[in-house]
Protein backbone atom coordinates (compact mmCIF):
# COMPACT_ATOMS: atom_id res chain seq x y z
CA UNK A 1 0.00 0.00 0.00
CA UNK A 2 1.46 3.51 -0.99
CA UNK A 3 1.39 6.15 1.56
CA UNK A 4 -0.59 9.38 0.28
CA UNK A 5 2.49 11.57 1.30
CA UNK A 6 4.75 9.24 -0.16
CA UNK A 7 2.90 9.61 -3.67
CA UNK A 8 2.47 13.25 -2.63
CA UNK A 9 6.20 13.71 -3.06
CA UNK A 10 6.60 11.75 -5.68
CA UNK A 11 4.43 13.33 -7.96
CA UNK A 12 5.91 16.70 -6.51
CA UNK A 13 9.62 15.62 -7.79
CA UNK A 14 7.93 14.59 -11.51
CA UNK A 15 6.70 18.12 -11.43
CA UNK A 16 9.98 19.96 -10.77
CA UNK A 17 10.79 19.85 -14.51
CA UNK A 18 7.89 21.29 -15.69
CA UNK A 19 8.94 23.99 -13.10
CA UNK A 20 11.51 24.91 -14.70
CA UNK A 21 13.73 23.77 -11.56
CA UNK A 22 16.65 21.71 -13.15
CA UNK A 23 18.11 19.53 -10.09
CA UNK A 24 16.54 18.93 -6.68
CA UNK A 25 18.52 16.62 -5.02
CA UNK A 26 22.11 16.97 -3.29
CA UNK A 27 24.63 13.87 -3.46
CA UNK A 28 27.46 13.95 -0.93
CA UNK A 29 29.06 11.51 1.20
CA UNK A 30 26.97 8.77 0.39
CA UNK A 31 23.88 10.37 0.76
CA UNK A 32 21.11 12.04 -1.46
CA UNK A 33 18.99 15.44 -0.13
CA UNK A 34 15.74 15.38 -1.96
CA UNK A 35 13.74 18.93 -1.88
CA UNK A 36 11.88 21.01 -2.93
CA UNK A 37 9.12 23.82 -2.50
CA UNK A 38 5.80 23.88 -3.74
CA UNK A 39 2.81 26.07 -2.82
CA UNK A 40 0.76 23.78 -0.17
CA UNK A 41 -2.63 24.36 -2.58
CA UNK A 42 -1.00 21.08 -4.53
CA UNK A 43 -1.59 19.13 -1.40
CA UNK A 44 -5.30 16.95 -1.85
CA UNK A 45 -6.91 18.03 1.05
CA UNK A 46 -6.87 14.62 2.65
CA UNK A 47 -3.60 14.70 2.94
CA UNK A 48 -3.29 18.35 4.01
CA UNK A 49 -6.01 17.27 7.02
CA UNK A 50 -3.73 13.88 7.38
CA UNK A 51 -0.81 15.97 8.14
CA UNK A 52 -2.16 19.12 9.49
CA UNK A 53 -0.87 21.16 6.81
CA UNK A 54 -2.59 24.14 5.31
CA UNK A 55 -3.78 24.15 2.36
CA UNK A 56 -3.55 27.82 0.23
CA UNK A 57 -2.38 29.02 -2.93
CA UNK A 58 -1.09 32.26 -0.24
CA UNK A 59 1.45 28.91 1.27
CA UNK A 60 4.55 27.14 0.73
CA UNK A 61 5.54 23.81 1.54
CA UNK A 62 9.23 22.65 1.32
CA UNK A 63 9.83 19.21 1.65
CA UNK A 64 13.03 17.26 2.32
CA UNK A 65 13.94 13.57 2.48
CA UNK A 66 17.65 11.90 3.16
CA UNK A 67 18.56 8.81 1.28
CA UNK A 68 21.57 6.66 2.42
CA UNK A 69 22.75 5.25 -0.90
CA UNK A 70 22.91 1.71 -1.07
CA UNK A 71 24.41 0.47 -4.36
CA UNK A 72 21.70 -1.58 -6.59
CA UNK A 73 18.86 -0.10 -4.72
CA UNK A 74 17.07 2.95 -4.33
CA UNK A 75 18.83 3.59 -1.05
CA UNK A 76 17.24 3.59 2.42
CA UNK A 77 15.78 6.54 4.06
CA UNK A 78 17.44 7.87 7.05
CA UNK A 79 16.58 10.38 10.08
CA UNK A 80 18.45 13.51 10.09
CA UNK A 81 18.43 17.16 11.82
CA UNK A 82 17.39 19.32 8.94
CA UNK A 83 17.56 22.69 9.75
CA UNK A 84 16.47 25.35 6.96
CA UNK A 85 16.56 29.20 6.56
CA UNK A 86 14.64 30.94 4.28
CA UNK A 87 15.62 34.28 2.36
CA UNK A 88 13.05 36.39 0.08
CA UNK A 89 14.47 38.89 -2.72
CA UNK A 90 14.98 42.07 0.35
CA UNK A 91 17.95 39.57 1.55
CA UNK A 92 15.37 38.86 4.83
CA UNK A 93 16.35 36.01 6.21
CA UNK A 94 14.31 33.51 9.08
CA UNK A 95 14.44 30.47 9.91
CA UNK A 96 11.78 27.99 8.75
CA UNK A 97 10.88 25.32 11.39
CA UNK A 98 11.17 21.71 10.21
CA UNK A 99 8.90 18.76 11.17
CA UNK A 100 9.50 15.37 10.89
CA UNK A 101 6.86 12.95 9.69
CA UNK A 102 7.50 9.22 9.67
CA UNK A 103 5.80 6.80 7.43
CA UNK A 104 6.84 3.29 8.04
CA UNK A 105 10.53 3.37 6.93
CA UNK A 106 10.69 6.51 5.46
CA UNK A 107 11.22 9.91 6.77
CA UNK A 108 10.08 13.60 5.36
CA UNK A 109 11.17 16.85 7.03
CA UNK A 110 8.25 19.63 5.99
CA UNK A 111 8.22 23.54 6.37
CA UNK A 112 5.09 25.66 6.13
CA UNK A 113 5.17 29.75 5.17
CA UNK A 114 3.61 32.24 3.42
CA UNK A 115 3.62 32.82 0.20
CA UNK A 116 3.69 36.37 -1.54
CA UNK A 117 2.65 36.55 -5.16
CA UNK A 118 5.52 37.03 -7.97
CA UNK A 119 8.34 36.24 -4.97
CA UNK A 120 11.72 34.79 -5.01
CA UNK A 121 12.42 32.28 -1.77
CA UNK A 122 16.31 31.28 -1.26
CA UNK A 123 16.32 28.25 0.85
CA UNK A 124 19.58 26.87 2.30
CA UNK A 125 19.69 23.88 4.22
CA UNK A 126 22.22 22.19 6.86
CA UNK A 127 21.08 18.27 6.82
CA UNK A 128 22.99 16.02 9.45
CA UNK A 129 22.12 12.40 8.65
CA UNK A 130 21.79 10.45 12.32
CA UNK A 131 25.40 9.08 13.19
CA UNK A 132 26.94 11.70 10.85
CA UNK A 133 28.73 14.71 12.53
CA UNK A 134 29.01 16.69 9.61
CA UNK A 135 25.84 18.38 7.87
CA UNK A 136 25.22 18.54 3.97
CA UNK A 137 24.56 21.94 2.89
CA UNK A 138 21.77 22.28 0.24
CA UNK A 139 20.33 24.93 -1.12
CA UNK A 140 16.83 25.69 -3.79
CA UNK A 141 15.41 28.41 -4.70
CA UNK A 142 11.82 28.90 -6.00
CA UNK A 143 9.82 31.51 -7.42
CA UNK A 144 5.46 31.41 -6.43
CA UNK A 145 3.03 32.77 -8.49
CA UNK A 146 -0.76 33.14 -6.29
CA UNK A 147 -2.43 33.33 -9.51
Amino acid sequence: MRHPLLQLLTACLLLIPLAGQAENSTHERGYTVHHNAIPSAMLTPDVAKQYGIVRSKYRGLLNVSVIRERPGTVGESVPARVEVTMTDLTGRSQPLPMRRIREGDAYYYIGEFPVVDGETYSFRMRVTPQGEQQPIEAGIEQQFFVD
